[in-house]
C-alpha cells in the first residue's frame, strides 16, 4: 500500500524509534560485544576509556545548545538538570568527575584524559558531528538525537556486570558513573520521548526526528569503528 504521509499514530511511531534503537544502537557493535565478553586488553579498555571521554565532556556543550532552543521556563529547567548532571553541582561531582574517576581506577591521569592528545580523529569527527547537529539543526531534531537513552540504561547494567567479572583490575569505585546513569537514563529518555511525540506532529516532522535519532546512532558507531579500528592497526 503506497505512503499517503498521513502521521503515524503515537503508539506506531514511538515503536519506530524504539525499534530504532533496538536495531542500531552501538550495543550490537562488534567491540562493545567484545568488551562485555571480556575479551578486551588493558590497552583497549584505556583506549575507549580514554576516547569516550571526549564525547563525556562535550554531553553538556551539546545540553547547553539544546537548552537556547527551548522557549518555555519549565523545558529549560527540565533541560538544565541534565548539564548539572554531567558538570555537577553541590553536593554532587558530576558525570564528568566520575569519568574522570574510572579513568583513574584504570590506570589513567586526569591530565591524560583533559588534555585529548589520545583522541582519535574518527572520534573527534563523530563528536564534532554530534554537536553540529545540536546547533544547527531544529530543536526537534535535537532532542529525539537523544533518545539513544532509551537504550542506555540497559547498556549501563550489562557494562557494570562485565567490569565486575572480566575486568577486576579496574578499581571498583571506578563504576559510579554507569551505576548513576542507569536511573538517569530511564529519566531522561522518558522526558525526551514524551516531547518528540508531542512536537512531530506531521509525517514529515516523525521522519526527521527517526533521521536525527539514526545519526546519533551512526555517531556512537563510528565513534567504536575508529577504537576498534586503531587497536587493530596497532596489533600488526
Amino acid at each position: 500500500m503506497p505512503d499517503d504521509g498521513t502521521p503515524w499514530t503515537a503508539g506506531e511511531f514511538e515503536h519506530r524509534l524504539r525499534d530504532l534503537v533496538a536495531r542500531r544502537y552501538h550495543d550490537r557493535h562488534p567491540f562493545n560485544l567484545r568488551m562485555h565478553r571480556g575479551e578486551l586488553s588493558r590497552a583497549e579498555l584505556r583506549r575507549w576509556i580514554t576516547n569516550r571521554f571526549h564525547y563525556q565532556r562535550h554531553i553538556p556543550v551539546k545540553d547547553a545548545l539544546i537548552l537556547a532552543k527551548l522557549d518555555q521556563p519549565a523545558l529549560r529547567r527540565a533541560w538544565l538538570r541534565r548539564i548539572q548532571d554531567h558538570d555537577g553541582r553541590d553536593g554532587d561531582d558530576g558525570g564528568i568527575e566520575r569519568w574522570l574517576r574510572l579513568g583513574e581506577a584504570a590506570g589513567l591521569t586526569r591530565v591524560e584524559l583533559w588534555s585529548g592528545s589520545q583522541v582519535l580523529p574518527g572520534v573527534r569527527f563523530a563528536v564534532e558531528a554530534y554537536v553540529n547537529l545540536c546547533r544547527l539543526r531544529p530543536v526537534l531534531d535535537a532532542v529525539a538525537s537523544s533518545l539513544t537513552e532509551l537504550a542506555a540504561p540497559t547498556i549501563m547494567a550489562d557494562r557494570i556486570d562485565a567490569f565486575e567479572d572480566h575486568y577486576p583490575w579496574v578499581e571498583p569505585e571506578g563504576l559510579a558513573y554507569f551505576r548513576r546513569r542507569i536511573d538517569q537514563g530511564h529519566r531522561d529518555s522518558t522526558e525526551a520521548l514524551d516531547l518528540v511525540l508531542r512536537w512531530a506532529r506531521t509525517r514529515s516532522e516523525q521522519q526527521r526526528a527517526l533521521d536525527a535519532l539514526s545519526c546519533k546512532c551512526d555517531v556512537l558507531w563510528s565513534m567504536l569503528d575508529a577504537i576498534d579500528g586503531a587497536g587493530r592497526e596497532g596489533d600488526r
